[in-house]
């Protein structure tokens, strides 16, 4: 059962990562590009090169589980920096991985109130 607590971050790997790396070549990625602790609970996502695959690392305070999905049609949404990292909130990354753009800003209007 995953189990994720309300303070998880998910951590964004810009640019393409080689999605032949396992548990191990994405916590280095993790720890060394992203400058962030592999064993800290932490949500990481990484993009091919295609931009038609993503791999989500996360350990559970077992060991790592390694989630991988692959579109059928069309791309992730990922941001054009080639390197750095992006933190998403959960609704972000449950778009991006159903393929919608994340990134774009909503602007909520406040109604004026006058008497």
């Amino acid at each position: 059962m995953i189990g994720l607590s309300h303070d998880v971050q998910i951590w964004l790997c810009a640019g393409f990562t080689d999605l032949r790396k396992g548990f191990d070549g994405l916590a280095a990625i993790a720890q060394h590009a992203l400058h962030q602790d592999p064993y800290s609970g932490h949500l990481f996502v990484f993009r091919g090169k295609r931009g038609n695959r993503v791999k989500i690392l996360w350990w559970d305070g077992q060991g790592y589980c390694l989630f991988y999905k692959r579109l059928e049609q069309g791309r992730f949404v990922w941001p054009q920096t080639k390197q750095g990292e992006i933190s998403l909130s959960m609704a972000q990354l449950s778009m991006l991985l159903e393929g919608i753009d994340w990134r774009q800003k909503t602007i909520i209007k406040r109604p004026i109130f006058t008497s």
